[in-house]
């Protein structure tokens, strides 16, 4: 009996602790994630004026907005084994003000090689910055909280898209005050927050429970003997170890998958403006709003299928789902031209393309920890931003030779496909790490003291 009541007071301790940390840490991490997603994608709002103002094609546009994906990903790793060795809180507030000034520098654009050269810099600024968000998850959260934790993060980029494309096609509309175009004012105004918010977090952002004031010790405690983190501090960062995360199997093939997700959902994100446009809709506030369908299924998405995976007992049976259902979105997309019914399609697509992203994070965070959860996150967002330079470029190819945005949706339909096929794999190779290793990817419980 006694046993029993210490077990359950120190559950309740981490209940409550828990509920803390999300109400704390969760708005700051939203509100730096919200601005990295309006900065990165307003750009597809602008498509259509750079091309009337600088003579900036259609492929050379898909170019530009999948290469800040190549920057962002060549410095992945190295970033966030920095922000292990620094601490995610200076990190990531340095990765939140360069980004914002770049972001302002993007209303210079003059044509094509600048754009090439500002996209790159954009994501080299911004490398390191979603895997680190993960990393303090592994700091702070029990396995089982993370789904939600992370669906929660996720509604930043979501938000980012049901509201900025409406804010930036308002902001669209200031073209020609003070002798600027519509979408200089746009990357001027959304860029300048996110350097205060930056600024914000370096002083708010707790990096560890231990470190934050808001807890007691028995609930610092609590949740870092729940959460799987690295004892050994910020000083171990043995190319041994890491290596060892990027070589599983399971982590190579969770990083596929996500690359041709992203390839689907990037490609789908960046190219929804210029379908709406050639619906025949001109007014660049209603091509904004109508695009937002495209938040508005990913909100829906990262709001109800974290809590649908806490209840599913495979990973892999609910990955398999949602990919298939990515795959018949895009299938009945290419089965219709009716504008409203493709409108209704962009929810239905973005909800399984978006709101599987939680899910690839949880199943990954199972696996990984300390110093390896920083080097295999960053690893696998890496493979998976290499499928956000390939997927605008495809889309940006498929217009080209079809002279029709909403094509795209071809490349949705082959990327879901493969997908498709690759989860069954990964369910293998995660069994067989199991049984080599038990107890991975369980939570490092410590014995009440």
């Amino acid at each position: 009996m006694g046993n029993r009541s210490i077990e359950g007071s120190v559950d309740e301790t981490h209940r409550i602790a828990t509920q803390k940390a999300m109400a704390r840490l969760i708005p700051l991490l939203c509100a730096i994630y919200f601005m990295s997603y309006i900065d990165r994608t307003n750009v597809s709002l602008a498509k259509a004026h750079l091309a009337a103002d600088l003579g900036i094609s259609a492929a050379a546009y898909g170019l530009g907005a999948g290469i800040f994906f190549l920057g962002y990903a060549l410095l992945e790793v190295p970033s966030n084994l920095l922000a292990h060795r620094i601490g995610p809180r200076p990190w990531i507030a340095r990765i939140a003000v360069t980004w914002g000034a770049l972001s302002v520098a993007m209303m210079f654009v003059q044509g094509e090689m600048s754009f090439y050269v500002l996209r790159v810099l954009l994501g080299i600024a911004e490398a390191g910055l979603f895997p680190a968000l993960m990393y303090m998850v592994t700091l702070w959260f029990a396995p089982k909280d993370r789904p939600v934790v992370v669906g929660w993060i996720y509604t930043a980029p979501a938000l980012g898209l049901l509201l900025g494309n409406p804010l930036g096609g308002a902001l669209m509309q200031l073209d020609g005050l003070g002798g600027l175009h519509g979408w200089q004012w746009m990357f001027m105004l959304e860029g300048l927050p996110t350097i205060a918010v930056g600024i914000l977090l370096y002083f708010k952002l707790a990096e560890r429970p231990s470190d934050a004031k808001w807890l007691s010790r028995e609930e610092a405690r609590a949740l870092e003997s729940r959460a799987v983190i690295d004892q050994a501090g910020h000083s171990n960062l043995s190319s041994q170890d890491w290596m060892a995360a990027i070589k599983r199997p399971s982590t190579v093939l969770t990083g596929l998958i996500y690359f041709l997700n992203q390839v689907a959902f990037v490609g789908l994100v960046f190219f929804t403006p210029a379908m709406i446009q050639q619906m025949n809709i001109d007014s660049p506030f209603l091509v904004g709003v109508m695009s937002s369908s495209v938040g508005l299924g990913f909100l829906l998405g990262v709001l109800t299928l974290p809590r649908i995976h806490r209840r599913v007992k495979s990973d892999f049976v609910f990955l398999g789902a949602l990919t298939a259902g990515l795959l018949l979105s895009a299938c009945a997309f290419l089965a219709t031209e009716r504008p409203a019914v493709q409108i209704a399609l962009f929810v239905a697509t973005a909800f399984f393309g978006g709101g599987i992203l939680p899910s690839y994070w949880a199943i990954a965070m199972k696996r990984l920890q300390g110093i390896q959860a920083a080097a295999g996150l960053a690893f696998i967002n890496t493979i998976g931003l290499l499928g956000g330079f390939v997927g605008p470029y495809l889309f940006g190819m498929v217009e080209a030779a079809t002279g029709r945005s909403s094509a795209g949706f071809s490349v949705i339909l082959g990327a879901a496909a493969i997908g498709l096929l690759l989860v069954p794999g990964l369910a293998k190779a995660s069994r067989c790490e199991r049984q080599a290793a038990p107890g991975l990817g369980e939570p490092m419980i410590k014995p009440a003291s």
